[in-house]
């Protein structure tokens, strides 16, 4: 069954794209850096992650091949099919229920500065449901000046080049962001929506569905482990 593209979304290039505008070669193309690395700092040996939006399985891979068990999920049929040595499991992520409890809950790829903000509980809101105890989300977010340096240009030392073309207000305080990759042999674009959050609206956002900071894992405050907040 082939997905609609959202509103808002796009994507151009080789092969197939799925409804936000991502195209399975290119992020079959792109390369780890170390997310792996900050994940593990993380999350203990062993654990079992339960991750949410696993595309190609970038990370998945690096992950497995650190001793853990990994189940991918991922809404594109396309992506998962380049998964390997994992679960899969094929479905929205803000509506899933596995009625499984896992170590630590992935949701990495700014998933969570998605335009709509009830889609945004409710991804929240599945890792809320399947942590166990004890357990911990892992939140990547834009970095602080995503939004604001722009346009932007990096050479990736394997050979491509990145650019973040744009960042228009769209209303509603979305942003439509345009972003481009070219390599030797191929180039693809994505256009999609996000929504920039501030620190403390970041972590209102956690608030809303009973998460809150435990750390931020890295300088740039980009990685962060979120933990279920007790009450009362």
């Amino acid at each position: 069954m082939e997905l609609k593209m959202r509103a808002g979304h796009q994507g151009t290039g080789p092969g197939a794209i799925t409804p936000d505008g991502c195209a399975v070669e290119l992020y079959s193309r792109l390369p780890v850096r170390d997310e792996p690395e900050v994940i593990a700092g993380a999350v203990p040996a062993g654990a079992h992650i339960l991750e949410l939006g696993s595309g190609v399985g970038r990370m998945t891979h690096p992950l497995l091949e650190r001793g853990y068990t990994v189940t991918a999920v991922d809404e594109s049929p396309d992506m998962l099919e380049r998964v390997r040595g994992a679960r899969t499991i094929c479905s929205p992520i803000e509506k899933l229920d596995l009625g499984e409890r896992f170590d630590a809950v992935l949701l990495a790829s700014f998933l969570v500065h998605t335009g709509d903000e009830e889609v945004r509980r409710g991804l929240l809101r599945t890792g809320v449901r399947h942590l166990a105890d004890g357990g911990c989300v892992l939140i990547q977010r834009e970095g602080e000046d995503y939004h604001t340096n722009v346009p932007r240009e990096r050479v990736d030392p394997s050979g491509f080049t990145v650019r973040i073309v744009s960042s228009k207000p769209v209303g509603d305080g979305t942003n439509s962001v345009r972003a481009e990759y070219d390599f030797p042999d191929a180039a693809w674009t994505q256009t999609f929506r996000a929504r920039p959050l501030t620190k403390g609206e970041f972590e209102a956002a956690l608030g809303e569905v009973g998460l809150g900071v435990d750390a931020y894992l890295t300088e740039d405050r980009v990685w962060v482990k979120a933990v279920l907040v007790e009450e009362g």
